[in-house]
């Protein structure tokens, strides 16, 4: 391979390593506390902070709970977070996700009344809301399921603008249904929410990453997989479709998860379209250098750290992460 010579003037970049404070000053990508946000999962209840096995350290936690995490949240410097809400009861219409005394209306009443500087971002799908844990509504024909997504839309756009409605600050659909965004934005503007901003999961791949996630969130499908609605994860060029789709249709950011299998993406993504763009570091990526940390194999800090900056080098904007507040009280 040549390598050619560059005609104008080169410092030995070693110079620039010689100590901490000058490799700081010349650091080219930055983690700062305001670009995190943290991710809760809220039942109902009181005084609850029901442990997730599969993620230590984190919990199901009624909104009392959860104003106390929001709280401490707050304090680390972080603006804001995403929820997850966990309904007493499923059907198949996922009546729990828009129903007026829903546990994410709950909770958003609660933090809006105790921190209305808090900056809350509502996830948008229907899974833990139905009883058989698919994203839309589901079809059965001699034996045969399929997902209604024309039907769907109506259940998740109602959903998003019960949110809006008491006090969601972001509404974040993840189900991966088509035409989802534009069905989400036309409700929120003809009901007065038109400068509600829509951060869309836009790249969203069917991965074994979120297999923690199901157990906290307790959305596992009862049957079948995701697959035939989320993306396949070795297609790239259909990522930058969907991105573009979920654009056009009113998104205004735009998110690629899970994040470090998907660095590549991301840095297509920002440098294609230019949108604030948003990367969920989900919780397989979490529980995995929590236990080799647990074990005592590896710097869980270091690791953290080194993950979510190479998140930030590849153009992501917004980090969605468990290690939040403890990455924020790092770097302070």
């Amino acid at each position: 391979m040549n390598f050619e010579i560059p005609s104008f003037p080169v410092s030995r970049p070693r110079r620039l390593r010689q100590n901490e404070a000058i490799r700081t000053l010349v650091r080219e990508t930055h983690l700062e506390k305001t670009q995190l946000v943290m991710p809760y999962f809220v039942r109902s209840g009181k005084k609850l902070r029901i442990p997730i096995q599969a993620m230590p350290g984190n919990y199901q936690l009624s909104p009392d709970e959860l104003l106390k995490e929001a709280t401490k949240v707050q304090q680390s410097g972080i603006k804001a977070i995403l929820l997850f809400g966990i309904p007493e009861k499923k059907d198949e219409m996922a009546s729990g996700a828009y129903a007026d005394d829903g546990i994410i209306q709950q909770a958003i009443k609660l933090l809006k009344k105790e921190l209305p500087d808090l900056l809350i971002i509502t996830d948008v799908c229907l899974c833990e809301y139905m009883s058989h844990g698919h994203c839309g509504i589901v079809k059965k024909s001699k034996g045969n399921w399929n997902i209604d997504n024309d039907s769907s839309l109506k259940l998740l756009a109602k959903t998003s603008l019960s949110y809006a409605h008491v006090g969601a600050d972001i509404i974040a659909p993840s189900d991966m249904m088509d035409g989802r965004v534009q069905a989400i934005r036309q409700v929120l503007d003809e009901n007065g929410f038109e400068n509600t901003p829509i951060m869309s999961y836009a790249a969203k791949f069917a991965s074994a990453f979120y297999g923690p996630f199901r157990q906290a969130a307790e959305s596992a499908p009862q049957f079948g997989d995701r697959r035939s609605y989320q993306m396949d994860s070795a297609n790239a060029l259909e990522s930058l479709r969907e991105v573009a789709l979920d654009i056009q249709e009113g998104a205004d950011i735009v998110m690629v998860k899970p994040a470090l299998p998907c660095l590549d993406l991301i840095y297509k993504v920002k440098t294609t379209f230019g949108y604030p763009t948003a990367a969920y570091s989900v919780s397989a990526e979490y529980s995995m250098i929590k236990a080799a940390g647990e074990k005592g194999w590896i710097d869980e800090k270091a690791i953290i750290l080194e993950s979510l900056t190479a998140i930030r080098r590849a153009g992501a904007d917004i980090i969605i992460t468990y290690s939040a507040v403890d990455v924020a009280n790092w770097l302070k």
